[in-house]
């Protein structure tokens, strides 16, 4: 861990093709907080979390201007290895992922990839990242199974644990709780508030940005409008974003 921001993002521009997606975002990062990312459908805050690990690398025609760096590195310059970078990044995405695997074996997936074969230690990695994605108590009398026969919730507390077993500093999540059912949800969220990591979430919802996040970046069509405490930013608004949440012209 670097003194300084986790995250530093410095006059970033995206673009898919000639289509700018995001123009001139510069902000900082807190570690062990919660970001939210709020804004309109197609207003750059995906994107933004996707240069965060490079997931934009397998876009045709996508390219990048600024600097983003990541405890202290320049994640897109000459000598960044973008494999090294998604260890340190993980990421959780909309709509649970599991593999068709037993809870055991999607935990281990990771580690395996990058040499872990001792049983002993593999038992300790599933222990402790289901441990911390609190779902530790529910499965561990069926590792055996199928990560798909548990509900949803409980599928996307496993991505969560595949996410944590490679030790990641940061995890990003797009729109993670967007597909569960309300009980998911908060389960969810209650694990995002309580984690002892830096973590990223893109969501629409702005209740559920005040409820789990420390600081809050508001995307406008590809532009940072406003970032802060997210306290601050949601008792004193902007008039004209609070009247377009409203209306409802941002969904």
């Amino acid at each position: 861990m670097v003194d300084g921001p986790i995250i530093s993002a410095r006059d970033v521009d995206f673009f898919y093709g000639s289509f700018q997606a995001l123009k001139g975002i510069s902000l900082d990062m807190r570690a062990k907080e919660v970001t939210a990312l709020i804004g309109p459908s197609g207003c750059g805050k995906s994107t933004f979390l996707k240069l965060l690990n490079r997931m934009n690398d397998f876009v045709p025609g996508a390219r990048l201007s600024g600097e983003i760096q990541v405890s202290g590195r320049s994640i897109y310059g000459p000598d960044s290895d973008p494999v090294s970078i998604r260890r340190l990044v993980g990421m959780v995405f909309q709509r649970p992922n599991p593999f068709p695997k037993s809870i055991y074996d999607n935990i281990c997936y990771g580690p395996r990839l990058i040499g872990a074969r001792k049983k002993a230690d593999l038992d300790i990695v599933v222990e402790k990242a289901l441990r911390a994605a609190a779902l530790w108590d529910d499965v561990k009398d069926k590792l055996g199974k199928s990560a798909l026969e548990l509900s949803g919730g409980q599928q996307q507390r496993v991505c969560i644990a595949r996410a944590l077993a490679l030790g990641p500093e940061i995890l990003l999540m797009d729109e993670p709780t967007s597909a569960l059912d309300p009980i998911a949800t908060a389960k969810v969220e209650e694990w995002i508030k309580g984690a002892d990591l830096s973590i990223v979430i893109v969501t629409h919802n702005m209740q559920q940005a005040a409820r789990v996040s420390d600081h809050t970046a508001f995307f406008y069509m590809g532009s940072l409008v406003e970032y802060g405490p997210t306290m601050e930013i949601f008792t004193r608004p902007r008039e004209e974003r609070t009247e377009n949440y409203i209306t409802g012209r941002f969904g």
